[in-house]
């Protein structure tokens, strides 16, 4: 039983320590506001860090012209044409909108990675890696559940 309390706390750990952190966003809601904001599935990705089943997003597949937004605050986050097929699954970007985005390193049971999130309500968007096309070398893979895409 010992075993699987510590796994569990492994798992979860990283979640509760970010809310423990005090950042301040623009946008700030109760628990309650972003509930009745988002849809379940977004709720979770961006409000307790979780990540969608690769390949369930339809947005994974947009390829017209536009604007990939924040869907907890609307903020514009990445133009379509930072966006590549990555192969894995998730929206990716080689890079966000200038000063759209804010990372900061996520521990977990298997080393770190740097977290991606929206800089003005702070949601969970995702993660960057450092496998991506030029001109960056980035590849920002991100929960379609995350955004929402406006064509234009």
């Amino acid at each position: 039983m010992q075993r699987r309390v510590f796994l569990i706390a492994c798992l979860v750990a990283p979640g509760l320590a970010r809310t423990a952190r005090a950042e301040s966003f623009d946008v700030t809601l109760t628990d309650a506001e972003w509930r009745a904001r988002l849809s379940p599935e977004a709720y979770q990705v961006l409000r307790h860090e979780a990540t969608e089943r690769a390949g369930s997003s339809p947005l994974d597949r947009e390829s017209r012209a536009g604007v990939f937004h924040c869907a907890g605050c609307d903020l514009a986050l990445f133009s379509s044409a930072a966006k590549y097929d990555s192969g894995t699954g998730w929206p990716s970007f080689w890079q966000p909108l200038p000063e759209a985005v804010g990372t900061r390193t996520d521990s977990g049971l298997f080393g770190s990675r740097t977290e991606v999130h929206c800089r003005r309500c702070g949601g969970h968007l995702g993660h960057v890696f450092d496998d991506g096309p030029q001109p960056t070398g980035k590849r920002y893979c991100m929960n379609g559940v995350a955004l929402v895409f406006r064509p234009g």
